[in-house]
């Protein structure tokens, strides 16, 4: 099974205060199986629980910045909302657009936006 940067950080976390899936769970506020698939990446870590680890375990700033870098690294999707979204927001969603779709006329009105 593949874990995600942030699934072998917290497994390896659960290890050394000998716990299991479960009692992270609790820990966090949710479900066991949800924690597994944030784990494994199939869901994206929820902000809320950078704060609830590291406030649980005491973790050193090294620590806490290490669970912030693996969430980041695990991270699924993001999201952009237009209403919400400043001008160079805007202007990075087109240009990922346009690679993904390998459309030059989407590449081409990026610098109109």
């Amino acid at each position: 099974m593949a874990y995600t940067p942030f699934g072998e950080f917290v497994r390896i976390l659960r290890i050394k205060h000998h716990q299991v899936m479960g009692d992270m769970a609790k820990i966090l506020g949710t479900s066991t199986p949800f924690l597994s698939a944030v784990e494994n990446g199939k869901k994206n870590v929820p902000a809320e629980w950078i704060e609830r680890l590291a406030d649980y375990y005491g973790l050193s700033p090294a620590e806490r910045t290490q669970l912030e870098t693996s969430a980041e690294e695990s991270r699924l999707q993001y999201k952009i909302i237009p209403g919400n979204a400043g001008t160079n927001q805007r202007r990075a969603a087109l240009q990922f657009t346009s690679i993904m779709m390998g459309s030059l006329e989407i590449a081409d009105k990026v610098d109109q936006v």
